[in-house]
């Protein structure tokens, strides 16, 4: 009795980000169906629109996945980790579409075009190497694969993130056109987040070697 108690705001608080998660989503639906409070829909350039804004999600959601840990150590409150595959998964869900949405709707399915772009274009490079690195992680999310694979290996493998989530600010960075002050603070941010990460892991090493 207690115990269904305790599981029950907690079944209702995943339930709840989730929903929100799909927010963005939500909102793409919502400019393409009724114009947005605006008007303007998807804009003049609907393709474009709708990869960058699907992109701005996508890292958006890697990066909150990267500060479940920092936000537990300088808050205390272990609960936030509960969210963390959730928001890795949806990331994965974000880069998805935001792949799905350049190979459909900006090259039409052209795989000939698109591979040129991978091996001509820098920032397309780095955004599929992110990609490809995401993919074992979220195949390996669920609890059953960190049994089969052992904690530790499963601990190794998914500290690809640290690695993933500069190459999506780097991607975005050189995708800009111009100067923008946003790639540059999530950049910043991770940054940070990794930072804290590492003043930890040196913390632990001098203890254990005290």
């Amino acid at each position: 009795m207690v115990a269904s108690m305790r599981n029950g705001p907690r079944q209702v608080s995943r339930v709840a980000v989730f929903v929100v998660c799909l927010g963005p989503l939500a909102w793409i639906f919502w400019r393409a169906f009724t114009g947005g409070p605006d008007g303007l829909g998807l804009t003049a350039n609907p393709a474009e629109y709708l990869n960058r804004f699907i992109g701005d999600w996508a890292l958006r959601f890697i990066l909150i996945t990267l500060a479940m840990t920092p936000l537990r150590l300088m808050t205390g409150q272990a609960w936030l980790l509960r969210f963390r595959r959730m928001f890795g998964l949806y990331a994965f869900f974000y880069v998805s579409l935001h792949l799905a949405s350049y190979i459909v709707f900006d090259q039409f399915f052209d795989w000939s075009a698109i591979w040129a772009d991978i091996i001509k274009r820098t920032y397309i490079t780095v955004g599929m190497t992110a990609f490809v690195m995401l993919i074992p992680m979220a195949v390996t999310s669920t609890a059953r694969m960190v049994r089969r694979l052992g904690p530790d290996r499963w601990k190794r493998l998914h500290q690809m993130v640290y690695v993933i989530a500069p190459l999506g600010c780097v991607h975005y960075i050189m995708m800009s056109k111009g100067f923008q002050i946003e790639p540059w603070i999530y950049l910043g941010l991770t940054i940070l987040m990794l930072g804290i990460r590492l003043a930890r892991y040196m913390v632990r090493r001098r203890a254990l070697s005290a």
